[in-house]
């Protein structure tokens, strides 16, 4: 229980810090887009990148490298993530479980009925409905180590289940909607690759290679069958061993305590700095209230506090679960507001809805703005929270 306690520790730590760095990329990629190094910056997101053998290529923007490629690593320690929470972690029985997965069905069904309602009259933004329901972990995790000691560790674990939780949902949205035509063969190939790797996983194995190597096929097959190349990582994480030998710990507890420092800190900078370049030229109010930015921006700061916090309120008053020990309501408030900081999925769910489409600036500016407002709401929510935080004996209804 203490080793468990004291990753939860780690992992929360490196994800508040990785917050504050992705902040700073976003605010760099803001300067380069509407600065005189606006050219630098499209043009080195422009550059066509081709990787080939052959009569065979993948033949790429560098944006697009990131976005499918680099970020098919970050889906993979995703998959780790959930892996591990669901055989192991907070999302082990009904009882860790019950609370933050209600609480993240809600958080994901209104904010996307927010955007639906306020985009019911543009058909051509149906499409990004998705968009306000995902949240960034990273950002949301760094803004509550700001709370300081008002937050207690039981806070933080419920959130980081809400977002995971949260995440595997995106996935599961990403893989049904943002799909374009399949090609049969292609997708027959990645599955036939994710069956050879539960064999790897079944006969023992537990070396790193051969799991990699089988990913990286997999992420061209997934790439070239019409499904987001991005869920190949998702798809072969959940093959890696998790059982342990003499008390070493697990080929997925390798991978993962090796790769988050990458992900937190390379990966998801340069996925913010690639993706948050919102061009400030010539923005109106006007902007702010056309359909598309007012439906996520929306559908996170109103859509996200009031799926969260409902459902929790629904599922703690009806008595299928409680809140966690030390846990008082304006802390649940608080959080609803944070899950409400979408950024980094949110801007990638955008950019598979609307591509390289004109609409991408006001993708952009609603997702910011509705992180911000979120973040910044969420903030002093938790900050007005008593300095102890309240027992089980405060909150009847939850015994």
């Amino acid at each position: 229980m203490t080793k468990a306690l004291t990753r939860i520790q780690e992992f929360l730590k490196l994800e508040a810090s990785a917050g504050l760095v992705l902040m700073a990329m976003a605010l760099l990629a803001m300067l380069f887009a509407n600065t005189t190094l606006a050219p630098i910056y499209s043009g080195i997101l422009d550059t066509n990148v081709r990787i080939g053998i052959a009569s065979f290529e993948i033949s790429k923007p560098a944006l697009l490298w990131i976005n499918d490629g680099l970020m098919a690593i970050f889906f993979f320690l995703v998959g780790l993530e959930i892996k591990r929470e669901v055989l192991a972690g907070e999302l082990s029985s009904f009882d860790k479980a019950a609370l933050p997965i209600i609480a993240a069905l809600g958080g994901m069904a209104v904010p996307g009925l927010v955007y639906y309602f306020i985009n019911s009259g543009s058909p051509e933004t149906l499409v990004g409905w998705a968009i306000p329901t995902a949240t960034d972990i990273a950002f949301a995790l760094g803004i509550l180590a700001l709370v300081g000691s008002r937050a207690p560790l039981a806070l933080k674990v419920f959130l980081l289940a809400v977002a995971i939780i949260d995440d595997l949902g995106a996935i599961v949205i990403i893989a049904v909607f943002y799909t374009s035509d399949l090609s049969t063969n292609a997708l027959t190939l990645a599955l036939l690759g994710f069956a050879v790797a539960v064999g790897l996983n079944r006969a023992g194995v537990k070396r790193a290679a051969p799991y990699v190597l089988i990913g990286v096929l997999m992420w061209v097959f997934v790439l070239k069958s019409g499904v987001h190349a991005t869920l190949a990582g998702v798809m072969i994480a959940l093959t890696v061993p998790m059982k342990r030998e003499d008390g070493d710990h697990s080929l997925l507890h390798h991978l993962e305590h090796a790769l988050h420092p990458w992900v937190a800190y390379m990966i998801l900078p340069i996925f913010a700095f690639a993706n948050a370049g919102v061009t400030l030229t010539g923005l109106t109010w006007a902007d702010f209230a056309q359909p598309l930015t007012l439906g996520i921006a929306a559908g996170l700061f109103i859509g996200k506090q009031i799926g969260v916090m409902g459902a929790t309120v629904l599922a703690v008053k009806t008595g299928f679960a409680r809140l966690p020990q030390g846990v008082s309501w304006r802390h649940i408030y608080g959080i609803a507001a944070l899950t409400g900081v979408g950024f980094t999925m949110s801007l990638f769910i955008g950019s598979l809805a609307f591509g390289a489409d004109d609409k991408m600036n006001a993708v952009r500016l609603g997702v910011l703005l509705g992180s911000v407002v979120s973040g910044l709401f969420g903030y002093v929510i938790l900050r007005s929270a008593p300095q102890k935080a309240l027992t089980a004996e405060d909150h009847p209804t939850t015994g």
